[in-house]
Parts: structure tokens; sequence; C-alpha cells
């Protein structure tokens, strides 16, 4: 998925460190250095994709693949990355992920072929899985009104590079060239690493587990693979047998991920005690339909303003900015309505603007992509929608559960996200396949516009059902 919005619960997954901050300054600007290589760089690669897709003389499956093989790792190893931090060091996991993120990135732009740019974005999201959680762990070493104002500037910053990646990435396609949107992390990398090592205090968790949850991060990147995989190929198999052997593998590891973790309890990486509050489940089920259908958009709008409307990369990156901007502007004010009026109403109420949007956007036409008229008032309202959900969601997961789990939770709803939008983009290909002219390409995006309609919908009504209406941030459901 696309970084233009944050996930949902970044600013809570963060950990508590031992004393004051040497170098507080320094602390902050390596965090948000850090992050947001990863942030730009999930961003970027969405107005690429046309551009990516004709360089490697790749198919549609292809063009899939460079999203997915990013998000795989992403979403099913964040959790252990941020556990690893608790266990094995806060700066060290930072680095150690800051690295092979750019080491990967150099990697990407020096690819020779497919196969190696897909193995080298793998590496990026494994990368990524160490350094965001740990790059926002890093501020607890902040305490009291300080660490709020650290929280708030590094999530200001991280919403920044989000908007800004797509634009810049998209000048970078047009005037230079794809390999320089992954050049482009090395010197913010650089400097990220050299603050870190040389100004930034170890910390850890000393009653974090002892053993990390190895089993369950095999079988959950396992599981995920299977499915993407399944997904992916199925448009062309027809049915084939391999795409069923494929799913059926990845249910099954799965299901086995869901008993290692329940054996695990607490220990496990995702502890399955939260699913036993009906407030958690709800919204963790709002989470994974909105962010997918959300990630639809992200990757298809792109692919469609430049395939079918002729826009450059740069102009394509600039189309979505409504999105990012309204979520980063209106957050504080929607806390704050969220506080008065309980979540419960503005998480039923955002989806459904949202799927208003997505609704709105049933609109474009084949034969023109008509942007002022059609396409902006369809962002515009997915924009609201998004911007009235982002902030209650993340305070109802942690009201949701007691302040034990919090961490985890958070964790949890974060990794569900992102895996919302690595099965979205898997999924496209059942919607575009056989997509060889502009009409095609349209009615393709037409049909991910119903089906994200429906999802925004069905996920309004698990607020309703689910949201206790008495809720409000720092209670326990």
């Amino acid at each position: 998925m696309s970084a233009a919005v944050p996930a949902p619960c970044h600013a809570v997954a963060i950990g508590a460190a031992r004393g004051a901050v040497a170098h507080p300054t320094a602390t902050l600007v390596a965090a948000i250095l850090g992050s947001s290589v990863a942030f730009v760089d999930g961003s970027v690669v969405t107005v690429a994709l046309p551009t990516l897709e004709r360089a490697f003389a790749g198919s549609l499956a292809d063009a899939q693949w460079i999203v997915n093989a990013y998000l795989l790792p992403l979403g099913a190893l964040v959790l252990l990355g941020g556990a690893s931090g608790d266990r094995l060091g806060r700066r060290r996991m930072f680095v150690i992920g800051l690295v092979s993120f750019t080491i990967a990135s150099v990697l990407c732009a020096s690819a020779p072929s497919l196969g190696v740019f897909l193995a080298a974005r793998a590496l990026q999201g494994a990368g990524a899985a160490l350094l965001i959680p740990n790059s926002l762990a890093l501020l607890g070493a902040f305490s009291g009104e300080a660490r709020g104002r650290a929280i708030g500037t590094w999530a200001a910053a991280g919403a920044i590079a989000g908007a800004l990646g797509p634009v810049v990435g998209g000048w970078l396609v047009d005037h230079v060239s794809w390999r320089a949107i992954f050049l482009l992390n090395v010197p913010i990398a650089a400097a990220a690493v050299w603050l870190s090592v040389t100004y930034v205090a170890e910390s850890r968790d000393d009653a974090a587990v002892p053993t990390l949850d190895w089993s369950g991060a095999a079988l959950a990147t396992a599981g995920l693979a299977a499915l993407t995989w399944g997904l992916t190929v199925l448009p062309d198999g027809g049915g084939d047998a391999r795409a069923t052997l494929a799913l059926a593998v990845g249910m099954l590891a799965l299901v086995a991920f869901g008993v290692v973790e329940w054996r695990r309890g607490d220990d496990a990486m995702m502890p399955l005690t939260l699913f036993s509050r009906r407030t958690f489940v709800g919204v963790t089920l709002l989470t994974l339909l909105l962010y997918a259908a959300l990630a639809a958009l992200l990757v298809l709008l792109p692919f469609v303003l430049m395939r079918v409307g002729r826009y450059g990369a740069t102009a394509a990156g600039a189309a979505i900015l409504p999105l990012p901007l309204a979520v980063g502007l209106a957050s504080r004010a929607v806390g704050r309505w969220s506080e008065r009026l309980g979540p419960r109403r503005l998480l039923t109420g955002g989806p459904l603007v949202v799927a208003l949007g997505f609704a709105l956007a049933l609109r474009v036409r084949g034969d023109e992509v008509a942007y002022w008229r059609t396409v902006l008032p369809a962002l515009l309202a997915i924009s609201c929608g998004m911007a009235i959900t982002v902030a209650p969601l993340t305070a109802t997961v942690m009201a949701a559960v007691d302040a034990h789990h919090a961490g985890a939770a958070s964790g949890v709803n974060n990794a569900v996200a992102r895996i919302g939008g690595l099965i979205a983009t898997a999924s496209i290909g059942l919607l575009l396949s056989g997509a060889d002219t502009s009409a095609d390409i349209v009615s393709g995006f037409r049909a991910a516009a119903l089906v994200s309609a429906l999802l925004a919908v069905v996920a309004a009504a698990s607020a309703f059902v689910t949201v206790d209406p008495a809720l409000r941030a720092g209670q326990a459901a």
C-alpha cells in the first residue's frame, strides 16, 4: 500500500526508555529521516509502475509484484521488527533496518532484470519492518509533554514525506530516470545512520519476551506469500490448479499461524486474546477493509491517469495530493471531535463518506479522464472520509484493550492495514485481466471502485455494530 496515507496506530507503538535524552534534536531528526525513506519509497513506486512495467517488459502481474514484494515482508514482519527492538535494542535494530533498506535501494536502482529488482524490493520491505517501528520507538526516550511534541513532529514529517513522495518521484521518473527514485534514499539514510550511531542512546525493554516469535513470523510470511501468489496468477490461470493449491497452502499456513499464536499466549507477535474484545475485532475488520479499498485506489488511479489520460508521472503524483493533505490537516481537529462525540459515530460516518467517494469514481469513463470533473470530486470525498476515520480509529484501538496490551494492539492494527493493502493489490488482476485498451482499463477501474465502495460500507457497518456508543479515548472497552 502506498504511504500517501499513513497506516493507523503509528503513534502508539512506542516503548519506554530510561533516562533523559542526551541529544533530543539529533534523536528526533534521526527518527524522522529514517522513517521518511520508507514512507517516501512506499508512495513513489505507484507513480512509477507504468514506467517500471515497460522497463522490464513486464505484465500486469509483474506490476502487482513490484508493489507486493515490498508489502509482503513489511506486513508479515513489522510486529517482529518492533519486538526485536524491545529485546535486542531499538537503536541497533533501527540502524540494521536502515542499512538493509539502503542496500536494497541501491540494488533496486541498479537491477538488470525484474527478478533481481523484486528480490531487492523484498529486502526493502524487510528493512522497513525493522526501521519503521523502531524509528518511533526511539522517541520513547522522551518523557511527558516532550514525548507528545516529538511524536507529533514525527507524524507530521511522515505525512509530508508521504505527500511529497509521489510528486518528487514523478518528476524524477519524467526528467531523470526511474532508477533515481531509489537512489534518493541513499543520502537521507546515510545521514540518519550517522546521527543514530553518533548521538542516539541505546534502549531496550528488560521485561520483553525472552525469545522472538520466529515460528509465527515464518508461518505468517509463508501464508501471506502463498495467498498473494495465488491471487496474482489466478486471472492468467483461469482456475489453474497451481493457483488453487497456492491459495489452499496459504490458508493452511495462516491457520497454523493462529495455532502457534494461541499457544504462545501473550508472548506471541499477535496475541489472540486481543480478539476476545468485540470492539477490537470490529475496528480490526474496519481497518482491513478500508485500507484494502484505499490501496486499490492508490495503485490504480495513477495507472489510469498515465495509461488512459496520458498524464506524466509528475502530474499523476500531484493528482493524489488531496488525500494525504486532507488527512494530515484534519486529524487533530477530528481527534477533538472524537473525544466529544465518541468514536462510533465518526468510524461509521467516515467510511460511508469514503464509499460515496468510490461511488463518484464510477463517473470516470473510457473515452476521457476528466480530472476536475470526475476524478477530483471522488478523491475529495475519499480524502474527507479518511480524515474523519484515521484519528478516532487509532484512539479506539487503544481504548478497546487494557494498558498492558496497548502496544500489541496498535502493532496488530498497523500490520492489518498493510496486509489489507497487500491482498487488494494482489487481487487487482482479477479486475484487469485482459485489459488491453483504455476502455478495458477504465472498466477495470470502475469495477474496483464499486468493490471498494462495498468494502467501505461493510467497514462502516462493522464499526456501527461493534463499537460501544459510550466508548471514549482512554477508557477500556
